[in-house]
C-alpha cells in the first residue's frame, strides 16, 4: 500500500507462443501497460521497459524455445521502492543463463542482449521455474533516464 491510500495495480501476468513475432507482442503489451499506469511509451521508463522485454523475450523464443510451449512475462511496479520488475519464463531448462555478461565480438550479429539488460538493469539474473524450465528477471528503476551519445 503507498502512501495517501494510493494502490499498486496488479502486476502484469501474460502468455505468447514460442515464436519471433511474440517477442514483439511482448513489448507492445508492456508499453500498453506501462501507460495505463501512467507511463507514456515515449517516456524513458516506458522506453527502458520495452528494450528489457524485447531482449528478454527473444532470448526466450531463440534459446529457450520448447515445442508446444509458451513463454511467461511478468511485470510488477513497486513505486516505493522505485523499481519495476521485469521476468520472462521459459520452458528450457537444460540451458543456463551466465553469472557474468558474456563478451561478444564488435563485428558479430548477435550475444549483445544481455550486455544491454546488465546496462540497463539496477540488477538481473535467472532462477529455475517449476515444474521446468526457467525465470530471467530484471528490476529497473523509475527513474533512469536514457542517454545515448
Amino acid at each position: 500500500m503507498l502512501g495517501g491510500g494510493e494502490r499498486e495495480l496488479p502486476p502484469l501476468i501474460a502468455h505468447f507462443p514460442s515464436s519471433p513475432r511474440a517477442a514483439q507482442l511482448a513489448r507492445r503489451h508492456a508499453v500498453r501497460w506501462l501507460e495505463e499506469r501512467g507511463y507514456p511509451p515515449a517516456s524513458d521508463v516506458s522506453c527502458t521497459v520495452a528494450l528489457v522485454v524485447g531482449e528478454l523475450a527473444a532470448n526466450a523464443v531463440q534459446h529457450g524455445r520448447v515445442p508446444g510451449r509458451e513463454f511467461g512475462l511478468r511485470l510488477a511496479l513497486d513505486r516505493a521502492a522505485g523499481l519495476l520488475r521485469v521476468e520472462v519464463a521459459d520452458a528450457a531448462s537444460a540451458k543456463r543463463l551466465p553469472a557474468a555478461v558474456p563478451s561478444s565480438p564488435p563485428e558479430g550479429e548477435s550475444g549483445r542482449g544481455l550486455l544491454l539488460v546488465d546496462a540497463l538493469a539496477v540488477r538481473w539474473g535467472s532462477a529455475p521455474r517449476r515444474p521446468v524450465g526457467k525465470t530471467v528477471w530484471a528490476e529497473l528503476s523509475l527513474n533512469s533516464q536514457l542517454h545515448f551519445e
